[in-house]
C-alpha cells in the first residue's frame, strides 16, 4: 500500500515538474518604456494596450515611465535604463549624431505637433508677435532642440525676447500667472492644459505652418537591443501598432485607460480632444492606409534636411534616413 503511494506521488511530482517546465519558459520579458513627457493624451494609445493584453499576449511585461523631454529620455535608452524610449525622433537624431548608440524603430507622429502657444487675449497669432515677449521653455526637451530652426525660418533673433526656463509645470505656471506670454508646447497637450486651468482660449502658432514640419515622436531603441534582441523589438511593436489602431477607432477607452492607472493624467473631455488631435498626426499623403509606424523615408530625408539646415545638424553626419530610422521590425 505505502508503495502504491510513493508511486503515486513520485507520479505526481513529475507531472508537476513537466507542467512547471513549460509555465517557466513562458515567463514575460520585462520592458521599460520611458515617455517623453508626463501622461498626457498622446500617450494614451500604450495605456490602452497594457489594458487590453497586446503587451501580455507578446510575452512582454511593460512598464510604463514618464519622461521629462525627449534628450533626457534618449540618454535613458543609449544608457540601457530603458528599453524603448517614446520621443522626438529629430531630437534622437541630433543626440544620435553624437554618438549616442540609438535608432528609431517607427514614427507615430509623422505630423509636427509644436507650436508655440499663449492665451488668446496676448494676441499672439504669427512669429513676428512673439517679439519683445518672454517665451517659456524646458532646457533639454524637444521643442527647445527644435526652436533654433524655427527662429531661422521665421526670421526670429535671440535678442527678441526673453525666455523663463523650467519643467512642464513652471511653464505652465509662467503664462498662467503672466511671467510668460508664450510656452514651447505640444497643440495637443499643453494648450489643453492651459484651457483645463483657467477657461480661457488658447492662441496657438504651429511650426508645421511656418516650414517646420519635421516627423515627430516615434519608439527608439539601442543598437544593442536591436542586434541582441531583435525578436523583443518586433513583439514590442506590433503590441504598439495594435495600441495606435485601437485608440484611433476607440479614443474613450483609451483616455478611460489612461486615467484608470494616471487619475491626475488631465480631464476625461480635453483629454479625448487631445487624442484625436494626436491620431490626425499619424500620417500623412504618402503613408495614409498604411499601418501606424510606418513613415515614409522621403518624409524622414525632408526631416535631416531642415535639420542640416536650420537645427544644427552636422551635414557630414547626415547620412540617410534608413541610417536613424528603420521599418525592419515593424508588423
Amino acid at each position: 500500500m505505502k508503495r502504491r503511494h510513493l508511486i503515486h506521488a513520485l507520479a505526481a511530482a513529475a507531472l508537476a515538474a513537466g507542467l512547471a517546465a513549460p509555465a517557466q519558459a513562458q515567463g514575460k520579458d520585462k520592458v521599460v518604456l520611458m515617455l517623453n513627457w508626463y501622461v498626457y493624451s498622446e500617450h494614451a494609445p500604450f495605456f490602452l494596450g497594457k489594458e487590453r493584453g497586446f503587451y501580455d499576449a507578446e510575452g512582454i511585461d511593460l512598464e510604463i515611465q514618464e519622461g521629462r523631454g525627449s534628450g533626457v529620455t534618449a540618454q535613458a535608452v543609449a544608457a540601457g535604463s530603458a528599453t524603448f524610449g517614446y520621443i522626438d525622433v529629430p531630437t534622437m537624431i541630433k543626440v544620435a549624431s553624437k554618438g549616442a548608440p540609438i535608432r528609431s524603430v517607427g514614427v507615430a507622429l509623422q505630423v509636427s505637433p509644436m507650436s508655440a502657444m499663449g492665451f488668446a487675449e496676448k494676441n499672439i497669432k504669427t512669429p513676428q508677435d512673439i517679439i519683445g515677449k518672454t517665451v517659456a521653455m524646458t532646457p533639454g526637451d524637444s521643442m527647445s532642440q527644435i526652436w533654433p530652426l524655427f527662429l531661422k525660418k521665421t526670421g526670429l533673433k535671440e535678442d527678441q525676447y526673453k525666455v523663463v526656463s523650467g519643467d512642464a509645470q513652471t511653464k505652465l505656471n509662467a503664462v498662467i500667472n503672466g511671467q510668460a506670454d508664450v510656452l514651447l508646447g505640444y497643440v495637443m497637450d499643453q494648450n489643453i492644459k492651459l484651457q483645463d486651468a483657467t477657461k480661457k482660449p488658447v492662441q496657438v502658432v504651429r511650426f508645421a505652418d511656418y516650414g517646420v514640419n519635421l516627423i515627430s515622436s516615434g519608439i527608439v531603441a539601442s543598437k544593442d537591443t536591436l542586434a541582441g534582441k531583435p525578436d523583443l523589438v518586433k513583439r514590442f511593436m506590433r503590441a504598439s501598432t495594435r495600441a495606435l489602431e485601437e485608440a484611433e477607432k476607440n479614443p474613450e477607452a483609451a483616455v478611460d485607460a489612461t486615467l484608470k492607472a494616471n487619475p491626475k493624467a488631465g480631464q476625461r473631455d480635453t483629454m479625448l480632444t487631445g487624442l484625436k488631435l494626436t491620431t490626425a498626426l499619424y500620417h500623412t499623403d504618402d503613408t495614409k492606409g498604411q499601418k501606424p509606424f510606418r513613415v515614409s523615408m522621403k518624409n524622414v530625408n525632408e526631416s535631416l534636411d531642415l535639420l542640416v539646415q536650420y537645427g544644427g545638424l552636422d551635414a557630414s553626419v547626415r547620412g540617410k534616413a534608413e541610417d536613424w530610422v528603420t521599418l525592419d521590425y515593424l508588423p
